[in-house]
């Protein structure tokens, strides 16, 4: 109910392998040079999510069993005896807080570390920028939800979770409608696809898999990153697909081809309603399990009654805890969806050399580890590594 990470709306990484990167004839001593980077990108990445993880979890108990949150409390209802306008108050405290105490891991993991090994192209006023207008978006998200779940939760106490699962699930259909016209051309500029020909391409992709979209569009994804990316945005009949000037740039249309119908093959393959569905069932079991921890575990911090507001951030160290150990399952259907969306693409257009030199770039671009520790993959990545990928490849045609 309190979130601490700002809103992300960029996709994960294509994973990556040693074979992939694409050798300089010229100088072979540098491809040892991109490897190390690769590794140590990766390797830099891993420990600050490990980090930011911990202090998460540190930092909300401790503002707990140190009576910070009490003090949150009293200040809420010092500006007002509505329960309501009290909680917003003490969010924002809360909210204020921890941004306070995480700023500088953020500074060094969003913009720092993205300088170093030269893969944006921000400055920092615009870095800040769109970390307020993230915190901006997530408040007009997150208040009404937090109200809702407050109202649910003095009206049912334990079986709160239930109305509250339902209504999250509302609002996630609502907002997957809404993001591409009113959330993401917040952060970038949309445009109609320049590219004719390759627009005919596309659509002809579509109309084989028989699939309608609202447009094709392109953003300006250089203006941020030189990472290249693509995807579908938005459900139904808000569904459009967007694709990053880095990857019209550097990408041919073949290449482009293969991306796309990748992504087709998520489509196709009934992979967006399963995880639909899975990311449903899963929420169901995490509010229902956070709410019986929840319930168990305000004894042993001092407090009363379960709507008490000093002791709600509780809730998020449960709901995390539950993330935590769901997340290898998710990435596990995950890369498992990928591989058929591999597939998919592969059989669709015939085209394996230009899904080897597709996967080459994206790796290459985004700078991923060429080839992580079995635990890290597990653990992190949503993708297979581009080796596996290669590999497996070979097995289709």
């Amino acid at each position: 109910m309190f979130a601490h990470d700002p809103l992300n709306i960029q996709q994960n990484a294509v994973q990556q392998s040693e074979e992939s990167l694409p050798p300089n004839q010229n100088n072979p001593e540098s491809d040892n040079g991109r490897l190390e980077r690769a590794r140590q990108y990766s390797r830099i990445r891993i420990k600050l999510s490990i980090i930011s993880t911990i202090l998460f979890f540190v930092v909300t108990l401790l503002l707990v069993s140190l009576g910070i949150t009490e003090w949150m409390e009293e200040a809420g209802y010092g500006a007002s005896s509505s329960p309501y306008i009290a909680l917003i108050i003490f969010a924002l405290i809360f909210g204020v807080v921890n941004s306070v105490i995480t700023f500088p891991l953020k500074v060094y993991s969003g913009y720092i570390l993205e300088h170093r090994f030269g893969l944006s192209n921000q400055s920092f006023i615009s870095w800040i920028w769109d970390g307020i207008k993230g915190m901006l978006v997530g408040a007009v998200i997150g208040i009404p939800i937090l109200l809702i779940f407050y109202y649910f939760l003095r009206t049912y106490e334990t079986n709160w979770w239930l109305p509250v699962g339902i209504i999250m699930i509302i609002f996630s259909v609502i907002l997957a409608r809404l993001a591409p016209t009113l959330i993401f051309p917040l952060f970038y500029k949309f445009k109609p696809l320049d590219d004719g020909d390759l627009k005919d391409r596309i659509l002809k992709r579509c109309r084989e898999v028989g699939m309608s979209v609202k447009g094709i569009f392109q953003f300006d994804m250089s203006t941020k990153t030189k990472k290249a990316n693509a995807a579908f945005a938005g459900i139904g009949k808000a569904k459009r697909i967007i694709l990053g000037d880095t990857l019209l740039d550097e990408f041919n249309h073949d290449e482009i081809d293969i991306v796309f119908s990748h992504e087709l093959g998520h489509y196709k393959l009934g992979h967006i309603k399963r995880m639909m569905a899975v990311s449903i069932v899963s929420t169901m079991i995490a509010l229902f399990i956070a709410a019986q921890f929840y319930a168990l575990s305000i004894g042993w911090f001092g407090f009363e009654s379960v709507t008490q507001l000093a002791a709600l951030p509780l809730l998020t160290i449960w709901m995390g805890l539950y993330g935590l150990l769901t997340g290898p399952i998710d990435n596990w259907l995950s890369r498992r969806h990928e591989y058929q969306a591999d597939r998919f693409a592969l059989e669709l257009t015939g085209n394996k050399e230009a899904f080897k030199s597709t996967m080459t770039k994206l790796a290459s671009m985004n700078l991923s580890d060429p080839e992580p520790p079995r635990w890290v993959e597990v653990l992190f990545h949503s993708h297979p590594t581009i080796k596996k990928r290669i590999n497996a490849a070979e097995e289709v045609i």
